[in-house]
C-alpha cells in the first residue's frame, strides 16, 4: 500500500513538473507555429534558420495567458496518472496473487526455472496486459487533456474544467467521443513496451555481465513515457 502511494505521489510530482513541456509538446505536434524563424547555427556552425525551442514557446503562452496558463489541462492530466498507476498495480498484484497457490503446491517439488527469454515475454505480456488496463481506463482524461490544451490554438474555450468538458464530450459525442484516439494509443504503447523489454534483455545478455537487472527495461520504458514523439490522435 505504501509502495502505491509512493508511485502515485512520485508520479503527480513528475506530471506536475512536465507540465509546461508536456503542453508545448502537444502544440508542437499539432503544427502550432506561432513564432517566426530565427538565423541560427548548427552542429557544423552554418547559419539556418531555425525555429524557436520550448522554451521560447513556453515564454509566448504565459504572456498570453500568464504562467497560470502553462498548466492548462493539469488537473485531467493529475487525474489519469493517478487512476492510470492505481489499475496498473492492481492488475500485477492479480497476477502475483495467482502465481502463489502454484507456488505453494509445488514448494516441495523440484521446479524448472523458465529460461531468461521465457521470463522477458512473460514479464512483458503481463505488463503489456497492465498497462493496457491503465490506458484504456484513463484514456477519457487523456482526450479532456489534449482537446484543452489544443483549444489555446483558436482561443477557445470550450473545454474549461473537467466536469463541463465530460458533459461537452458526451453531449455532442456521446460515449464515443471520450475513446477518440484509443487503437494508435494502445498500439504505441504495446510497441514502445516490447521493444524496450527486448532491448533491455538483449543488451543484458550480450552487452552487459550477468548481473545486471532486468529493470533497464523498465527505465527504457519509464524514458519512453516522458520522451514520447507519438502523435496526438486524440483531437
Amino acid at each position: 500500500m505504501a509502495d502505491a502511494a509512493s508511485q502515485v505521489l512520485l508520479g503527480s510530482g513528475l506530471t506536475i513538473l512536465s507540465q509546461p513541456l508536456m503542453y508545448v509538446k502537444v502544440l508542437i505536434q499539432v503544427g502550432y507555429e506561432p513564432l517566426p524563424p530565427t538565423i541560427g547555427r548548427n552542429i557544423f556552425g552554418r547559419q539556418v534558420y531555425q525555429l524557436p525551442g520550448l522554451f521560447c514557446y513556453a515564454q509566448h503562452i504565459a504572456s498570453i495567458d500568464g504562467k497560470r496558463g502553462l498548466f492548462t489541462g493539469l488537473t485531467p492530466r493529475l487525474c489519469s496518472g493517478v487512476l492510470g498507476t492505481v489499475v496498473h498495480g492492481k492488475v500485477l498484484q492479480y497476477y502475483q496473487e495467482c502465481e502463489k497457490p502454484e507456488d505453494l503446491g509445488s514448494a516441495n517439488v523440484q521446479k524448472e526455472y523458465p529460461s531468461s527469454f521465457d521470463r522477458v515475454i512473460k514479464e512483458t505480456t503481463r505488463e503489456m496486459i497492465a498497462r493496457s488496463a491503465a490506458t484504456l481506463i484513463t484514456h477519457p482524461f487523456h482526450v479532456i487533456t489534449l482537446r484543452s490544451m489544443v483549444q489555446f490554438i483558436g482561443r477557445e474555450s470550450k473545454y474549461c474544467g473537467l466536469c463541463d468538458s465530460i458533459v461537452t464530450i458526451y453531449r455532442e459525442e456521446g460515449i464515443v467521443g471520450f475513446f477518440a484516439g484509443l487503437i494508435p494509443r494502445l498500439l504505441g504503447d504495446i510497441i514502445s513496451l516490447w521493444l524496450c523489454n527486448s532491448l533491455a534483455y538483449l543488451i543484458n545478455t550480450y552487452a552487459l555481465d550477468s548481473g545486471v537487472s532486468y529493470d533497464l527495461g523498465k527505465i527504457c520504458w519509464f524514458l519512453c513515457q516522458y520522451v514520447d514523439i507519438s502523435l496526438c490522435a486524440c483531437i
